[in-house]
């Protein structure tokens, strides 16, 4: 039988300098963008932009990553998808960005696959892009996060003003955690932390949260939609809230979407003989049973451009994490009802909608001197910032060498670093910083929702985005 060709893609590698002086590329990039004076000269124009725009900020300072292109092939009748990132060099003694490394991979299949093969590594390609991508989303939510707390630290903001603060707020926050569930289901992982949550005051809130969509756009429009919660006396279950959350705002907006001239959304609440129900019905156009049985499919979608294909089926395993289903039932101009299950806790009796306990603002604490890693200029200046109006004193540093070079500059104590940075990553600088200073706490910052560290040489570790309560109970906890 003849085996298979290798899966394992060439890595295309080009190093460039200022004024588009090419200084290096090895074979693989010579074979799919030639070898000309410009590294670009394969792409059409717009890429060919593109392309030089992304040096461009690399020689900045800026770390580009994930920029897909389209390169002509001689060895296909359609071109390539080649997925680049563009790492800026600095110079070893002045520290400025001498040159820019930029390496890339073919995402296309060679031709003698089979169809599953061919399947299974356009799955494998999207999950590789879409987890660079989630970690870049958890970067720049990690600025909006830390600049909304800024705000609500620095400017006393009005009770109206802060209306609008939470509500932004939360929607960033439920954005990193749908995030966090797309890394989760893309590597088949289950959540394990839940908490006491009351479905009626969740359903509630997400219709107040959705308001705009449902009542404010389309009555501009002249267009009328109703929202009505039926709540029955439900239990107390077990559960992700910012999960749930974005469950029951996904049903919401699909059943908008679904009524282009109004209509009427119904969420009704209750227990039967099979457990918790919770319905959510729509009068819109409603589903042929071809697109019904497909809705929960990754990917799938009717909305065109406009959608991804990815809410309901992140939906799916939500409800799954909490030992749920989610079902659909519809028709062709009868609307459509997606019913969600949840398990009857045991030992449990129906209780009325509570609101969350308040939370207390925490006690003055002794002022640290910490050294702030993080190649991102953004993250790394409000992380500064927050932690100065904590009272702390935070020096930011672009990389994981700079860090080093003044280490003994300081009495530190404690270094917050990133983990994803070119040169050195956070967990590459621990081990560093073990040998100089093997007392000296670390505490790591990452975009990703699973990363193994030594414990010997990084004593905790930090989601993104995060919050600056959370940074200030480990900082209290280590030193």
């Amino acid at each position: 039988m003849e085996s298979l060709p290798s899966l394992e893609p060439d890595l295309l590698v080009a190093t460039c300098g200022h004024e588009d002086r090419i200084l290096s590329r090895n074979s693989a990039w010579e074979q799919h963008f030639g070898g000309g004076s410009s590294l670009w000269s394969a792409l059409p124009p717009p890429d060919r932009e593109l392309a030089e725009r992304n040096v461009k900020e690399a020689l900045g300072g800026s770390l580009v990553t994930h920029a897909l292109f389209m390169v002509p092939s001689r060895h296909r009748d359609i071109p390539s998808p080649v997925l680049l990132h563009f790492l800026p060099v600095p110079d070893a003694h002045s520290g400025r960005i001498a040159a820019v490394t930029i390496t890339g991979e073919i995402l296309a299949e060679p031709t003698t696959w089979t169809e599953s093969q061919t399947q299974r590594h356009r799955m494998e390609t999207l999950g590789r892009m879409t987890m660079g991508m989630a970690h870049d989303f958890n970067n720049l939510l990690s600025g909006i996060l830390g600049h909304l707390e800024l705000w609500k630290l620095e400017l006393s903001p009005s009770a109206s003003e802060r209306l609008h603060l939470d509500t932004i707020e939360k929607a960033a926050v439920s954005g990193a955690d749908l995030i966090s569930r797309i890394q989760r289901y893309i590597r088949k992982e289950a959540r394990s932390t839940f908490e006491p949550l009351q479905l009626n005051t969740l359903v509630e809130d997400c219709i107040q949260f959705t308001r705009p969509y449902w009542y404010n756009e389309p009555r501009r429009q002249g267009i009328h939609i109703e929202t009505t919660l039926l709540a029955g006396r439900l239990p107390d279950i077990q559960g992700s809230r910012a999960e749930l959350r974005d469950v029951f705002v996904n049903l919401i907006l699909n059943a908008i979407h679904a009524m282009p001239e109004g209509g009427r959304i119904t969420v009704s609440t209750g227990v039967d003989e099979e457990g918790i129900r919770i319905d959510v019905s729509d009068t819109g156009t409603g589903m042929p049973e071809d697109v019904a049985r497909r809705v929960f499919e990754p990917l799938f979608t009717t909305k065109g451009s406009e959608g991804n294909g990815m809410g309901l089926a992140v939906a799916a395993g939500t409800m799954r994490e909490h030992g749920g289903s989610i079902s659909v039932q519809s028709a062709p101009g009868e609307g459509t009802r997606f019913i969600l299950r949840f398990p009857t806790p045991r030992d449990t009796k129906p209780t009325e909608a509570t609101l969350p306990d308040a939370v207390t603002d925490p006690a003055e604490v002794r002022p640290r001197t910490i050294l702030v890693v993080d190649d991102e200029d953004m993250v790394r200046k409000v992380i500064c910032r927050l932690l100065e109006v904590k009272g702390h004193r935070a020096v930011g540093v672009s990389s994981a060498h700079a860090a080093l070079d003044c280490l003994d500059d300081e009495a530190w104590d404690l270094v917050l670093t990133d983990q994803g940075m070119p040169g050195m990553t956070g967990r590459e600088l621990a081990h560093q910083l073990r040998k100089r200073r093997p007392h000296l706490p670390v505490l790591l910052l990452t975009g990703d929702t699973d990363i193994d560290v030594n414990p010997a040489e990084i004593n905790r570790v930090l989601t993104k985005p995060f919050r600056i309560q959370d940074v200030e109970t480990i900082i209290q906890s280590l030193t």
